[in-house]
C-alpha cells in the first residue's frame, strides 16, 4: 500500500491534519504524519517528530522553542523538511506528499515538495492559494489547492476541501500510468510567435526517433525546463524561443529569471539556441505597463496580453546576455539566426520589424560568442520550413556524435 506524507503544524492546526490523514487512510493509502510545529506542543504525536525535522537543520526542536522567534523556527524546519522529504522518498518509504497550512506553514511544506522529483504526486491545502504563487511551486509539479477559509477548526467549508484534497492526492499516488516508451528526450521553447518552427522541427526530431517536450516560454516553462534539463533527463536541447530574457532584461511578467540557458550550458547536453522572440516584452492588458514605457512600440497579442518592441539598445544588451550563457557551455552547441525575423510580427511588413535592432542583436551575439561555438545564419525568418529543418538537423547531428538514438 502506497504511504502520503502529510505536513503541518501539530501545534496550531492539528485537528486539521489529523482529519486530512484520516481522509487519507480511508482512500486507500498509508498516511506518514510529519509535524512542522514548533512553539507549542503538538495535538497529538506523529509519525516523525518536530525533533526529527529540526536535527536535519542542525537545530534543536527544544532550543527553537526556548528561543520564541517564529521566523527563525519557519526557518530552521523549512530547511529540515525540505532535506527529511526527499530522504524518505529516497529509501522508499512515501510516495505522495500532502500538505496544508497557512502561509507559513505553505512555505515549508513546499520546500520540501520542490525537493523531489516531477511525476511524484504533491498536493498544497493552503491560504494564499489563488494568488500569486510561484515563490513556492517553483518549477514543480505542486497542485495548489485554496482552503477557501481559513484552517482554523472543522466547518462544513474547511472539511469538504480538505476531503476533496486527500481524494486528489490519493487518486494521484494510486494511477498507474501506462509503460512510456523509453525514446531520448529532446526539451525545445516554443511561443505562439515560434509555433511554426518548433512543431516543423519537433516532427522531424521524431521521426529520428527522440520524444520531443515542448515548453511554453512563460516564465513557468522555461524554469520548468531548465529544472528537467538540469536532472539528467534530457538527451538535447532545442532552445529557439529564448524571450524570457527580455522579460528579465526590461521587467516584463514571463521572465524566467536570470539564469536561464543555464542549465544546458552547465550540464554539457547539446543545445541549438535561437533568439526567437527576443523582438518582444510581454505584460498584460495594456494599463498593466510600466508608465515608463509609455510611447513605446505595443502590439496586443489578446485582450490579456501586451507586447512591446525591443529597442536596438536591448537588443544589443540581450545579445550579450545570451552569448555569455551560451559561452558557458561545457558540451556542444550552436547558435541560429533567421536574418529575416526572429517572431511572426518581426518579419518585413509586421507590426515588429526593425532591422536596426535585429542587427544590433545579432551583431551582440556574432562579437561576444567563443570563437568556437557555430553561428549559423539563415536568410529566413524563423517560422520558415528552412530553418526548421536548419536547427532541427543541427541538433540531430549533435545528438548523433553524442549517442545515436534507439528508433521507435
Amino acid at each position: 500500500m502506497p504511504t502520503v506524507a502529510v505536513l503541518g503544524t501539530l501545534d496550531t492546526k492539528g485537528t486539521e491534519i489529523g482529519f486530512l490523514a484520516e481522509q487519507v487512510r480511508r482512500n486507500g493509502c498509508e498516511a506518514l504524519v510529519i509535524d512542522l510545529g514548533i512553539l507549542k506542543p503538538p495535538t497529538f504525536e506523529p509519525d516523525v517528530s518536530r525533533n526529527t525535522v529540526a536535527a536535519m537543520a542542525g537545530e534543536s526542536a527544544r532550543s527553537l522553542a526556548k528561543a520564541g522567534d517564529r521566523g527563525q523556527a519557519v526557518d530552521a524546519m523549512t530547511r529540515g523538511i525540505a532535506r527529511l522529504v526527499p530522504k524518505l522518498y529516497g529509501a522508499g518509504r512515501i510516495q505522495a506528499v500532502v500538505g496544508m497550512g497557512g502561509s507559513a506553514g505553505t512555505t515549508m511544506a513546499t520546500a520540501a515538495m520542490r525537493a523531489l522529483p516531477m511525476g511524484l504526486p504533491k498536493v498544497m491545502v493552503s491560504t494564499v492559494a489563488g494568488g500569486d504563487v510561484a515563490a513556492f511551486v517553483g518549477a514543480k509539479d505542486i497542485t495548489m489547492i485554496p482552503s477557501i477559509v481559513d484552517i482554523s477548526g472543522l466547518n462544513r467549508i474547511s472539511r469538504k476541501v480538505i476531503v476533496q484534497a486527500a481524494a486528489a492526492v490519493s487518486a494521484m499516488t494510486l494511477a498507474r500510468v501506462p509503460d512510456s516508451d523509453d525514446r531520448p528526450l529532446i526539451a525545445a521553447s516554443m511561443f505562439g510567435n515560434t509555433t511554426g518552427c518548433v512543431e516543423a522541427a519537433r516532427a522531424r526530431l521524431e521521426s529520428e526517433g527522440y520524444e520531443v517536450l515542448v515548453f511554453h516560454a512563460t516564465g513557468a516553462g522555461g524554469r520548468t525546463m531548465e529544472s528537467l534539463v538540469s536532472s539528467g533527463l534530457i538527451s538535447g536541447v532545442l532552445d529557439v524561443t529564448t524571450t524570457e530574457l527580455a522579460d528579465e532584461l526590461a521587467g516584463g511578467v514571463m521572465s524566467a529569471g536570470s539564469e536561464r540557458l543555464g542549465a544546458a550550458a552547465s550540464s554539457g547536453v547539446p543545445a541549438v539556441v535561437a533568439p526567437g522572440c527576443l523582438d518582444m516584452v510581454n505584460f498584460w492588458a495594456p494599463d498593466s505597463v510600466p508608465e515608463k514605457y509609455r510611447g513605446r512600440r505595443f502590439y496586443r497579442h489578446n485582450p490579456n496580453v501586451t507586447l512591446m518592441r525591443t529597442t536596438p539598445d536591448e537588443n544589443r544588451e540581450l545579445g550579450v546576455r545570451l552569448a555569455r550563457m551560451v559561452n558557458a557551455s561545457r558540451g556542444q552547441v550552436a547558435v541560429y539566426l533567421p536574418l529575416g525575423g526572429i517572431s511572426v510580427v518581426s518579419r518585413p511588413g509586421q507590426p515588429f520589424a526593425w532591422p536596426e535592432a535585429d542587427a544590433a542583436l545579432f551583431k551582440a551575439i556574432r562579437d561576444e560568442l567563443r570563437p568556437d561555438i557555430p553561428v549559423r545564419e539563415l536568410a529566413c525568418d524563423i517560422n520558415d520550413p528552412q530553418f526548421a529543418r536548419g536547427v532541427a538537423e543541427g541538433l540531430l547531428e549533435m545528438l548523433a556524435r553524442a549517442r545515436p538514438p534507439r528508433r521507435a
